[in-house]
């Protein structure tokens, strides 16, 4: 059985070569960007293409601010050490994403592909990476029962998943830059919980169903 330290060695290393990965083999040129952003994107009259808008908000910096200011609060009043753990993993998280914005400066996909309209670099891609920040750090640090604890996980990795495949969709992302934001979301998360030795825990007060 691995240990808490060795899981985390694991999901970090793994996450981190993944994110490399999607910087080196990412972008223009890229086959597999290419050929994956081609389907993805011949999805736009489909149920899937449909509701991309739609996920594409879900994951907007409006929406998850809010979300996060909510939890803030409710974490302020039953779990105030929790509060402070989750502004830096939410907030801490976009600044970071931000900075790899800048340092990598990849340009986004042609113009003509665009659905919405971006003004930023495209790796990583900041709804993917964002929202699965956001998601899960509202499934792993608000106190809910323990049984429902791997239904929230699973549910923000559900919305996480959708936000990033609509930003393809969309034409404002390579499938590069969506998988290398899921793989820092997941890092930073990892990173954090590890750093402050941060576990869900069971809790006797009022409780999210």
């Amino acid at each position: 059985m691995f240990n808490e330290r060795t899981r985390f060695w694991t999901v970090a290393s793994l996450t981190t070569l993944v994110w490399l990965a999607m910087v080196l083999l990412g972008g223009h040129g890229s086959a597999l960007d290419a050929a994956t952003g081609d389907w993805l994107r011949a999805e736009r009259g489909s149920t899937l293409g449909n509701n991309a808008i739609v996920f594409t908000q879900v994951g907007s910096g409006i929406l998850l601010s809010i979300l996060a200011l909510a939890a803030t609060v409710y974490l302020v009043v039953w779990r105030k050490r929790r509060a402070a753990l989750f502004l830096v993993m939410v907030f801490g998280g976009r600044f970071m994403v931000e900075i790899q914005k800048l340092l990598v400066a990849r340009p986004r996909p042609d113009a003509p592909l665009h659905l919405v309209t971006v003004d930023t670099s495209a790796f990583p891609s900041g709804h993917a990476a964002n929202s699965t920040i956001t998601f899960l750090a509202i499934a792993l640090l608000l106190p809910v029962r323990q049984r429902n604890r791997a239904i929230a996980v699973g549910i923000a990795i559900a919305l996480a998943l959708q936000v990033g495949v609509s930003r393809v969709i969309l034409g404002v992302h390579f499938p590069s830059d969506v998988i290398g934001g899921w793989a820092f979301g997941l890092l930073w998360i990892s990173l954090c919980l590890h750093l402050a030795s941060a576990r869900p825990e069971q809790y006797e007060g009022p409780l999210i169903r």
